[in-house]
């Protein structure tokens, strides 16, 4: 990996870790030292952040992180939107077998935990598969520049942070539920029900950005659908 490369890895990773804050002001040698890269790589790397709307310059003020407003969270949240509809659709019908059951089980395990109480591991765990899923759908379309773009525009997702976008106990029960509508979609190889599915989990995600509250209490269970093999096994 060149050094380019790794300094921004290094960026994103300082950026999820709140090391750096939406809106702040950094010089350089700031980055240098919280990358751990050298100055060069640096310089190298801030023409890439600024094309990513990563940062923007100010005159006379300097790098400025970006900051998030409701212009962000909407542009982000539509552009999420258009990208995982038409991965989905693709997903639902040339996934294979295994790959929507791989999706299911880790969406079962966090179900199961749940039943048994909400803590901030099966917070964290709950998050971390939400992220994995959404990736999947994403890159089972085999398009790189897509991935890329995506990829940026989740850094923008995930700096929308704290209790408006991360999981937490009062949302969890209702995101769970979201992914089990999907999953049930993606198990009946059903392209247009599990678009609406999906829509729908990510509009509530967009509306807890926005400061929308829309929770509602709902079941847990994944009505199990047999899937093309099953089927042809008949």
């Amino acid at each position: 990996m060149k050094l380019r490369e790794k300094a921004y890895e290094s960026f994103q990773q300082r950026l999820l870790a709140l090391d750096l804050r939406p809106g702040q002001f950094v010089s350089q040698r700031e980055l240098v030292a919280l990358t751990g890269m050298p100055l060069g790589a640096i310089r190298e790397l801030i023409p890439r952040l600024e094309a990513d709307g990563l940062i923007v310059t100010i005159p006379q003020r300097g790098m400025q992180i970006a900051a998030v407003d409701l212009k962000l969270v909407r542009n982000a949240f539509q552009l999420r939107i258009i990208l995982e509809k038409e991965a989905i659709a693709n997903f639902a019908t040339k996934a294979r077998d295994e790959e929507i059951e791989a999706l299911a089980q880790a969406y079962e395990r966090v179900v199961a935990r749940a039943k048994k109480g909400i803590s901030r591991d099966l917070l964290e765990e709950a998050q971390a598969v939400d992220w994995a899923f959404h990736d999947t759908l994403i890159d089972s379309l085999g398009n790189d520049i897509l991935s890329a773009t995506y990829r940026v525009n989740s850094i923008k997702i995930r700096l929308i942070r704290l209790d408006r976008v991360l999981l937490s106990p009062d949302s969890l029960m209702p995101a769970l539920k979201e992914h089990g509508d999907i999953i049930a979609a993606l198990r009946a190889r059903d392209s247009a029900r599990a678009v609406a599915a999906l829509e729908r989990h990510l509009t509530s995600a967009r509306n807890r950005a926005m400061g929308v509250q829309a929770i509602e209490t709902t079941s847990l269970a994944v009505p199990r659908t047999r899937t093309r093999s099953a089927k042809a096994a008949r």
